[in-house]
């Protein structure tokens, strides 16, 4: 018996498998401080867990819609038009069982053999290998840190090609906490309007965490109308990671189309976690402020400890909660029992084994010379990780 050639060609996802390995250290009792996974170290605000146990004694147990209850998705759309300007009817949304289902959803449903998907880089490492799954091939526009990890419109230009069918473009982002800017979207939508027949995958999930006032969606440019698939969902704005319900806004052709693979091989998202995320939408939005005031101080906390780090190199993300600096220094450095230091992924190992701190190569991002380091976690714990981090590069010679 054999594995299909779609899971031979796919790679674990490396930042569940360094938690794992984070997991097992403390299980032997090593005081490993994990900041290799993006999630929120905060409770889910308690309005929300009583909208939950309220559906449970109301007896939500059954089978959902398979794109969602028209009540969450009506809230989901005011969401839209009250946050956004846009204007997405509840036909138009899927619920699904989180953002990465989502984002899943539209790439099966569009992309096929020999289509092509560009993907900036650094991206969130599951987005090329969902395009492996469709069958698809990912065109990447690399970036780096003196660009802000962003693309420009010349770079989506020379990336386009015939066999062109979809952009992911991530903003916040995952990795590297870059945000783009109004202008910068515009000049991206200038050029994708000159492609009717790509569409663009915008991965919002972190739209509540940016510390730069609203969020800009490239939804907004009316040159792109029907043409964009806003992904989101409650993970990171309202800490229910555990929840899994993420959602798409699309075009009605393609909210129907993912409707039906869904329909397939999940159907509904949990009837709980939906009553929730409507209790989020539609309830009051001081947690999500109160949360993203304690990211942007936890933000300015580690950026100023890791830029005083000899050898990172380091940017100030503007959302999300990650710090994405550039290691390249420490390559073809040795560790005290003469291992050399070669690659990114070489350096996150060698900070788990020696400061016991978890972080992520940047090779499973699609940027090698990069680690990526979660700030979702305590004050405290955030400067011992630091201090470590900084005594271990230390002592490489």
């Amino acid at each position: 018996m054999e594995l299909s050639y779609r899971l031979k060609a796919m790679a674990e996802s490396e930042t569940l498998a360094m938690s794992q390995k984070s997991s097992e250290l403390r299980a032997q009792g090593v005081d490993v401080i994990n900041l290799s996974v993006g999630e929120p170290d905060f409770f889910t605000p308690q309005h929300i867990k009583d909208a939950a146990k309220q559906a449970v004694d109301d007896n939500f147990s059954f089978y959902s819609p398979v794109p969602g209850y028209l009540s969450l998705r009506q809230a989901i759309s005011d969401k839209l038009k009250r946050e956004n300007n846009l204007d997405f009817s509840p036909a138009q949304i899927v619920c699904s069982n989180g953002a990465k289902q989502a984002v899943c959803n539209v790439l099966m449903s569009v992309v096929g053999a020999g289509d092509e998907v560009i993907v900036p880089a650094p991206y969130w490492v599951s987005y090329v290998e969902m395009v492996k799954l469709a069958d698809g091939e990912s065109v990447i526009i690399p970036t780096t840190l003196d660009t802000d990890f962003k693309i420009t419109p010349e770079q989506l230009e020379a990336a386009i090609t015939p066999r062109t069918k979809a952009l992911i473009l991530c903003s916040p982002s995952n990795p590297t906490g870059s945000v783009y800017t109004h202008d910068e979207l515009a000049a991206l939508a200038a050029v994708l309007a000159n492609c009717p027949n790509i569409l663009v995958i915008a991965d919002e999930i972190y739209e509540h965490i940016n510390y730069v006032g609203r969020h800009e969606s490239i939804a907004q440019f009316p040159e792109l109308e029907g043409r964009v698939a806003i992904v989101n969902g409650v993970s990171k704005a309202y800490a229910m990671t555990g929840w899994r319900l993420g959602w798409v806004a699309a075009p009605l052709w393609l909210a129907k189309a993912c409707t039906k693979l869904q329909g397939q091989y999940t159907s509904g998202a949990s009837s709980i976690a939906q009553k929730a995320a409507e209790a989020a939408y539609r309830g009051d939005q001081t947690c999500v402020a109160e949360m993203r005031d304690a990211f942007r101080r936890r933000r300015d906390l580690v950026y100023r400890l890791a830029s005083d780090i000899p050898g990172l190199r380091v940017n100030r993300p503007m959302g999300a909660f990650y710090l994405f600096p550039e290691c390249k220094a420490f390559f073809g450095k040795h560790t005290a029992d003469g291992r050399t230091i070669e690659t990114a992924s070489d350096l996150a190992m060698y900070l788990l084994e020696t400061a016991h701190v978890a972080c992520v190569g940047g090779a499973a991002f699609g940027a090698p010379e990069c680690i990526r380091l979660s700030y979702a976690t305590g004050d405290d714990t955030l400067v011992e990780a630091l201090a470590r981090i900084k005594k271990a590069l230390a002592e490489l010679s």
